[in-house]
């Protein structure tokens, strides 16, 4: 964990096809400095880091971008001070007119190889040398577990009709925004109330609609949750087959079993997912290349 005192910032290896089947990435000319480097930029108050990622590189270059692989985190030393930056490598999505300006008066894309040898910096080449040893990011799926909902038995109804309780909703709203960040194509959720309610704001966000999948619903009686887990990785395995971004709502004895299946690394134990947080997941076609915990 970070120092008090430390400097926090994000960023992004920014990146989009290049010729002949290959990537090209994205480099900023910083004229207070004179150097090429990533795009990266300080958080700011209480910000996420994964949306000060999104936010800085937009800034920075008038790219928007989706956040897809987590990178490694660069430390060093700016003015004595120690400062922490956050990286994720992030697919291009639209780009408006980049317009120099004083702190960046030049922007780059080139092939990864090329921006080794440009950056000014060695912990620059470091996290595009890691770029580049991953695979080519096809898409992600952010699986999310409802928040907070009170107690199962002190709700008098049916346990699907169970809502958020007051930080359950404080946590739904702090969700948005990142899982906004994602750019998802699709929204799903299991049917349980308490997972529509926990990505509604997100989905108010984006202006898409939410659409009920009973494939990420926890085990009903008499049904075998070894189906059940089967059921809910197959899904997610489709899904980032068919679209680039998908969103999706579930539940806690559906997420650990699935992932660890879907992953083939781990007992279920080790996905261990609390209510109100979530994975980023990262795949290379149905391959699970990648997943980073988001925490609000």
């Amino acid at each position: 964990m970070a120092s008090v005192g430390t400097i926090r910032a994000a960023g992004g290896v920014v990146w989009r096809p290049g010729p002949r089947g290959g990537v090209e990435v994205c480099l900023v000319h910083r004229p207070r400095y004179d150097d090429w480097s990533l795009p990266k930029g300080k958080l700011t108050a209480r910000e996420h880091p994964l949306a000060a990622a999104v936010r800085e590189v937009e800034e920075e270059t008038s790219v928007r971008a989706r956040p897809q692989l987590r990178l490694p985190s660069v430390r060093y030393r700016r003015d004595g001070q120690p400062k922490v930056v956050d990286y994720w490598t992030m697919r291009a999505l639209s780009a408006a007119r980049f317009f120099p300006n004083s702190e960046v008066d030049r922007l780059r894309w080139v092939s990864p190889e090329t921006a080794e040898r440009t950056v000014s910096y060695p912990h620059d080449q470091r996290v595009l040398r890691h770029f580049a040893s991953l695979p080519k990011v096809t898409s992600v799926i952010v699986l999310v577990r409802h928040a907070l909902a009170g107690k199962r038995g002190t709700w008098s109804g049916p346990d699907s009709a169970r809502p958020l309780d007051q930080p359950g909703r404080a946590q739904a709203r702090a969700l948005g925004p990142i899982l906004a960040e994602m750019a998802p194509e699709l929204i799903l959720s299991a049917s349980a109330r308490r997972c529509t309610q926990t990505i509604e704001p997100a989905a108010a966000r984006l202006d898409l609609p939410i659409e009920v999948d009973s494939l990420f619903d926890e085990p009903k009686p008499g049904q075998d949750p070894a189906d059940v887990t089967a059921g809910a990785a197959a899904r997610l395995a489709e899904l980032a087959t068919g679209y680039e971004s998908v969103l999706v709502c579930s539940q806690g004895k559906v997420i650990p079993p699935a992932l660890a299946r879907l992953s083939g690394l781990g007992s279920a134990k080790a996905w261990a997912t609390p209510k109100g947080t979530g994975w980023l997941l990262a795949f290379a076609g149905m391959h699970l290349a990648g997943a980073d915990r988001i925490v609000v």
